[in-house]
């Protein structure tokens, strides 16, 4: 075995496959496609590792470092070798080649980040190679009805009115807790300054899926503990968002039925207390849950969501939906 290194070229990623085959994983399937010729702007490096056989060079595996906008503090990073090719030392130096053009990226950044599935060949081979993990992430599928119905105020449909809202997914102010939200729950891997337009591009816009928003908001003369004027509507609490399309690596098999779960961003406003912030959450998803099934994406670090979220995956009322995604870095 003769293994030989070289940049990305076209073309090549039609031979891999034919090595390589499906995908193993989500996450292989999601990073296959950041494999491309290596470009300046935005900044990527791509090699491929060739196998030398009787003068014929055939591509056996792949590796890409990049740079992230809207998480500038780390370089994605992914390898991926044949199977018969594995344990050779070639995803090694695949690694080693992608420090080296780590260490020139403009930015200045040199540290790694890759997802992984945790008990696969690729969490193994992350865990060698000293990149430990600093989120996990889950995606949750709720029944319906799996949390009793919120009461508003008096009880009347006046003051549910009140505090529950359809609000158009091009709010300034949706988009404001929703970058503050963002921000507050990715502390381990900081995403930088979020613009509104950013915001409103990346979870929000026809671009992102975005289908509706509902929001919960605090009573009038409680929001916050101020008194809010009658002409003024409550703080914003809690939103959901919907998307239209399936949740990034879904199977096709899952969800694509109308009865299937909706894929839902749920968040809060990142100054509530704790234990507001567990009310908001526990309000809106009883809400947006109470007939159809919905699928949250819910990472550790979202600490108001998780205390919602497990006591219904103890109790058989919802349950994860594939496998756990760890996010692995230097």
């Amino acid at each position: 075995m003769a293994i030989e290194y070289r940049a990305w070229r076209e073309g090549d990623d039609l031979a891999l496959l034919e090595i390589w085959g499906g995908p193993e994983t989500v996450q292989a399937g999601q990073f296959r496609g950041t494999l491309a010729p290596s470009a300046n702007a935005p900044w990527r490096r791509c090699i491929v590792a060739e196998d030398v056989v009787d003068g014929v060079a055939i591509p056996v595996a792949a590796a890409v470092v990049h740079e992230a906008a809207l998480h500038p503090e780390r370089l994605w990073a992914y390898i991926e070798v044949a199977r018969d090719h594995r344990r050779t030392g070639v995803g090694s130096t695949l690694l080693s080649l992608l420090r080296h053009e780590a260490s020139q990226s403009p930015s200045g950044v040199t540290r790694l980040r890759c997802k992984v599935e945790p008990g696969t060949p690729g969490a193994a081979f992350a865990e060698a190679a000293g990149l430990a993990p600093i989120q996990r992430s889950r995606l949750v599928a709720v029944e319906p009805a799996a949390l009793k119905l919120p009461v508003f105020g008096d009880g009347s449909e006046a003051a549910a009115a009140e505090q529950v809202e359809d609000l158009a997914t091009g709010s300034v102010e949706l988009s404001d807790v929703v970058g503050r939200y963002y921000s507050a729950v990715h502390g381990w891997d900081q995403p930088g300054d979020l613009s509104i337009a950013m915001v409103q591009r990346l979870f929000l816009d026809d671009l992102s899926g975005a289908h509706g928003a509902i929001v919960v908001r605090a009573p009038k003369a409680s929001a916050f503990g101020q008194g809010v004027p009658a002409s003024r509507k409550g703080r914003l609490e809690a939103f959901a968002i919907s998307y239209a399309q399936r949740i990034h690596g879904q199977d096709p098999s899952e969800g694509a039925a109308a009865d299937g779960p909706t894929e839902v961003f749920l968040g809060h406003e990142p100054q509530l207390s704790g234990a507001g912030a567990e009310a908001a959450i526990r309000d809106l998803l009883a809400l947006i849950a109470f007939q159809h099934p919905v699928l949250l994406e819910l990472d550790d670090s979202m600490t108001a969501l998780r205390a919602v979220v497990e006591p219904l995956l103890d109790s058989g009322k919802a349950r994860v939906q594939g496998s756990e995604t760890l996010v692995v870095s230097d």
